[in-house]
């Protein structure tokens, strides 16, 4: 399966990545088929050259199968040369597991039982 995806290159605390298609099997800063783009992320974000791209190149390596990762698609809607991507903003993995979504569960309906209970009386007494 073809990928476009980031390399990695630049000095320690200094990443630069090349933007290139790839076989998913070979490793990251591996082998590659064709460099399609550069992206520097030390740069500012509105600065044009943040990321450098072949627009043909990648439009015909889409057309023909090409999937790109998360961020490459992010960097890709960005220049207008593809769909947005929707980030997850709350991962399952995060979320409170299947006892404790109980226990919040109980105790949020103890306190809306409580709640209701202090209103009731309060709602049956005349206003003087």
């Amino acid at each position: 399966m073809l990928v476009i995806r980031m390399s990695r290159h630049g000095a320690k605390k200094r990443p630069f990545y090349q933007i290139v298609v790839a076989d998913s099997r070979f490793p990251r800063d591996g082998r590659y088929i064709e460099k399609v783009g550069t992206y520097n992320p030390m740069l500012p974000k509105d600065s044009k050259d943040r990321a450098i791209l072949t627009e043909e190149r990648i439009k015909y390596w889409i057309k023909n199968g090409a999937q790109p990762s998360e961020r490459v698609a992010r960097i890709l809607h960005a220049a207008a040369l593809g769909p947005e991507v929707k980030w997850n903003e709350s991962p399952k993995k995060s979320a409170p597991r299947a006892k404790a979504q109980e226990r919040l569960k109980a105790a949020a309906e103890t306190a809306e039982a409580a709640k209701s209970a202090t209103e009731a009386p309060a709602a049956e007494t005349p206003a003087a």
